[in-house]
């Protein structure tokens, strides 16, 4: 899994690109979460998404997905579960204190949103993990959000 983690950012720009491709197919499917019911969409999306982002970035499904500000590094691996950048513990050679076998995620996170079309984003403050939401779809979250800040702007 990890070696899957480190394929990860160093193809950050790649997998941006592609989650920039996906997003857009799933708000175009919002008409059918919709009329189904996100409710109960939500276990098989989170099943799938679970599968895929598990295999890719280690993903702790939090519900609040920063892989695209963090350059595709999930801060959620840290062994502190530090949001926004690295602890005072991060050794000279960039390994994690808690984890020495392990290169701290900030690290990995600064080097792949270096790759990244907004190599800016990553000084984004993240907001802290909403408790309820773990274990939820951040995809069907992302869905609602584009809908809301959409019907927003056209009223």
């Amino acid at each position: 899994m990890y070696k899957v983690r480190q394929w990860s950012v160093s193809n950050a720009r790649r997998l941006e690109w592609l989650y920039r491709t996906f997003e857009p197919m799933l708000v175009w499917l919002h008409p059918l979460f919709n009329g189904v019911g996100y409710g109960r969409m939500e276990k098989p999306v989170r099943v799938v998404e679970k599968a895929v982002k598990s295999f890719m970035f280690d993903c702790q499904m939090c519900g609040k997905c920063a892989l695209s500000s963090t350059g595709m590094s999930c801060p959620m691996n840290c062994p502190k579960s530090i949001r926004n950048g690295p602890c005072g513990g991060v050794r000279e050679n960039g390994m994690c204190e808690v984890k020495p076998e392990m290169r701290c995620v900030w690290v990995e996170a600064w080097r792949g949103s270096q790759q990244m079309r907004d190599d800016q984003a990553i000084h984004q403050v993240q907001i802290p993990v909403d408790n309820l939401l773990k274990g939820s779809s951040s995809w069907l979250r992302v869905v609602r959000e584009h809908v809301d800040a959409r019907d927003g702007a056209s009223s």
